[in-house]
């Protein structure tokens, strides 16, 4: 089975990036299950319920969020009908929404759970502590289980990989926007990869005007970030192979995508 995980969607670059490549990437790839990091897409904080709808009508079978999850308050008027949404799971029991969800494609179930980091992070659950025990009850469902895993420092996303090797068939770091090169099957077919990359404009600090973001460095002042708009757009993913029956992921292949086509290890052009 193939799955198709699209890195943080940011603001309308973004969203321009999922409507322009998406299509062509599907055709290529045929994957029957998608999943995208919604958490950024409305002007870059949060999520609200147009975009989510936009995102269900891309073909995406379930969002997830993470520290930016409640940003845009018009979540709260949807989140708990939104029934393909999920925010991290490692936060209190009285949080609105939920972390998981089940997906059946044809005959495989499958277990998306989002988790939010603990490393120069907002306040959370410790997720080494929490997600052992709610993987080992999801594994009495389904061993096809993939994991978001929205954290800060890339050692932390391996640790937990190497952590659940064997018990879940991806753990994919989001948060960061910038796509790492150390995607790969751990020894009892864990994929894993520090951070998917960011869908958005290149032109750009995380999707974010660099002037913004070089005056926060040089002032040492707060700035307000504001998301880049200019025509160089990225989509970043991973597209997992996995065992229908296993759960073990076979391949992962880390994709990137800009207007001038496909970087490694495809060639392909997009038009």
């Amino acid at each position: 089975m193939k799955v198709l995980f699209i890195g943080d969607i940011v603001g309308t670059s973004g969203q321009k990036a999922l409507t322009q490549f998406l299509p062509t990437l599907k055709q290529i790839y045929k994957p029957q299950l998608t999943i995208a990091n919604g958490e950024n897409m409305a002007d870059g904080r949060g999520l609200n319920e147009k975009l989510y709808k936009q995102l269900l009508h891309h073909g995406i079978d379930v969002i997830t969020m993470g520290n930016h999850t409640w940003d845009n308050r018009e979540i709260f008027d949807f989140i708990d009908r939104a029934s393909c949404l999920i925010r991290p799971i490692n936060l209190p029991k009285t949080t609105p929404g939920v972390g998981l969800r089940y997906v059946k494609v044809n005959q495989t179930e499958w277990a998306i759970v989002n988790v939010l980091g603990s490393v120069f992070m907002s306040p959370c659950l410790d997720p080494f502590d929490y997600l052992p025990p709610v993987i080992e009850t999801i594994r009495r469902r389904t061993p096809h289980i993939l994991i978001d895993f929205h954290a800060e420092a890339t050692s932390e996303k391996q640790a937990l990989a190497w952590l659940l090797d064997g018990q879940v068939s991806a753990v994919l770091g989001t948060h960061t926007h910038v796509q790492t090169r150390d995607a790969r099957i751990l020894p009892q077919g864990t994929a894993m990869i520090s951070d998917v990359g960011m869908t958005g404009c290149l032109d750009s600090v995380l999707g974010f005007r660099p002037q913004e973001a070089i005056r926060r460095f040089t002032s040492k002042l707060p700035a307000r970030l504001e998301q880049a708009t200019t025509d160089n757009i990225v989509l970043s993913a991973v597209l997992l192979d996995v065992d229908n029956v296993t759960g073990k992921t076979r391949s992962i292949e880390p994709i990137y995508i800009t207007k001038d086509g496909m970087g490694t290890p495809s060639k392909r052009r997009f038009e």
